[in-house]
């Protein structure tokens, strides 16, 4: 590499145990998954290192597939590197895959789309699963759920879903691609597929759909709140740990 030259691109993708960390985006804590990565990158690199992630997940919330990238000249390979960056990492960190990637690429900026998951168990959860569940026991109209969820897919402003209705966008019109609801025992799996979500906006959708199983709010409900763009208290945002961010698309 020239003196000129800018250093390689890697793209990562972690997974990680969102209990115990204040999300991911760097805070004054300290505790939050980027905080913990650029400290094993400054350990490796001896030098500060600024990574840039897909977007932020909040606290308590997982990932089974956040991406984000770092510039560093490395040359050991990505092997190697995925290994540097596993060596001292809690348990509940995991770095999937490393690879080197064009200049061009920004973790953000490139994505195209974006798959979430939420878990809900019917009951309560036992303990081995309860980090990873919203236990729910209360009976559900299931059917009246998939009349909203079908409400819900495509693309349309779903401003009454974003948890911060003075937070600033360019625009909120989004592509829902998917939203599917599937029950498998006492198991209830909603899948979020968009181009991008709003802040808390899975969170958002996942109570408001709950709320229209328990009878709260209807599928005329969920309609009117995308026309109106008003957001209303039973609007509920499902608690976090029930949320998993599944697969960053490019």
């Amino acid at each position: 590499m020239t003196a000129t030259a800018k250093p390689p691109r890697w793209k990562c993708v972690v997974a990680y145990d969102g209990s115990a960390f204040d999300g991911w985006q760097s805070q004054e804590s300290g505790n939050t998954i980027q905080d913990v990565l650029e400290r094993r990158l400054a350990a490796i690199f001896k030098t500060p290192l600024r990574l840039h992630g897909s977007g932020r997940t909040d606290a308590g919330v997982h990932a089974l597939g956040q991406v984000f990238h770092f510039d560093a000249a490395w040359p050991h390979g990505a092997d190697k590197l995925r290994l540097a960056l596993q060596a001292t990492l809690p348990k509940s960190i995991q770095i999937v895959s490393v690879r080197r990637a064009p200049a061009s690429f920004h973790a953000r900026f490139s994505a195209k789309g974006k798959v979430y998951r939420y878990h809900v168990f019917l009951g309560e959860a036992d303990p081995f699963h309860t980090a990873y569940r919203w236990s729910f026991d209360r009976p559900l109209d299931f059917a009246a759920m998939e009349r909203a969820a079908k409400v819900l897919r495509g693309r349309q402003d779903f401003w009454a879903f974003s948890g911060e209705n003075d937070r600033t966008y360019e625009t909120t019109v989004r592509d829902l691609r998917r939203l599917e609801i599937r029950r498998r025992g006492r198991e209830l799996t909603f899948t979020f597929e968009a181009d991008g979500f709003l802040y808390k906006m899975v969170r958002s959708l996942t109570g408001a759909l709950i709320n229209v199983g328990l009878g709260k709010l209807t599928p005329a409900h969920i309609a009117e709140l995308i026309r109106t763009r008003r957001r209303i208290p039973t609007v509920v945002t499902a608690p976090p740990q029930g949320l998993f961010l599944v697969k960053v698309k490019y």
